[in-house]
């Protein structure tokens, strides 16, 4: 992918739907993230969690995050997923999201102009929850988490079962996100990918503000579904 530090491209692309991801993309979700793996990690005797662990866990799936942390002691990762099971209420980390500004105003902007939005989320059960505390159902027509599929980001069948639900093309769709899970995600499915707050990402484009999105859009959109 051809990597751009502006907000905008040449020219101007036809698109049908949007799928972003959530953590770091709707949220600002990495003190949630770091708060419920740090309280799973010491409650069962372990550390604080290293910048790069908390990274890894931030864009990863639960029990991918899980094992990573505890590869080398598998007592200690199925004591970890025990706890996890049986003592964490992961709605109580949803409380520590922060929605990324003007988030709304753009998601408002892109159904006006009968554009297609979905999430593609390495989340689990957490989702419902933050769809429903932070009122984004009516903003989304298909949310795909890590349960609706066999194989997780970067995995392309997210974005296959998204596209295959609307009968939209590859070339017509842009993924949003901010990792390298994201990225290859984007580039397995064929779909252009636009880096969000991460400059170091090849892209095919790059955005700060999510209002910048609109940047990329020709007022002309093709409604394949």
């Amino acid at each position: 992918m051809k990597k751009n530090q502006g907000s905008r491209i040449q020219g101007l692309w036809r698109i049908s739907c949007v799928i972003y991801d959530c953590d770091g993309v709707l949220f600002d979700s990495l003190e949630a993230n770091s708060r419920l793996y740090n309280h799973i990690a010491q409650s069962i005797g372990r550390g604080t969690l290293s910048r790069d662990e908390i990274e890894y866990c931030h864009t990863h799936t639960v029990y991918e995050s899980i094992h990573y942390l505890f590869q080398k002691d598998s007592q200690l990762e199925e004591k970890a997923i025990e706890f996890l099971k049986e003592k964490v209420d992961l709605k109580d980390f949803i409380v520590y999201l922060k929605m990324e500004p003007h988030l709304i105003a753009t998601l408002d902007a892109l159904k006006e102009r009968g554009i297609k939005r979905a999430i593609s989320t390495n989340r689990t059960t957490s989702m419902k929850h933050v769809m429903e505390r932070y009122g984004l159902r009516s903003y989304f027509e298909k949310v795909v988490t890590a349960l609706d599929v066999e194989h997780p980001k970067p995995h392309p069948e997210s974005v296959e079962k998204i596209l295959n639900e609307f009968n939209i093309e590859p070339s017509m769709t842009i993924f949003v996100g901010d990792s390298e899970v994201d990225r290859q995600t984007a580039l397995s499915s064929g779909v252009k990918f636009v880096a969000y707050k991460t400059k170091d990402l090849p892209a095919d484009g790059f955005i700060d503000d999510h209002r910048a999105l609109l940047n990329f859009l020709s007022n002309e959109t093709h409604s394949q579904g």
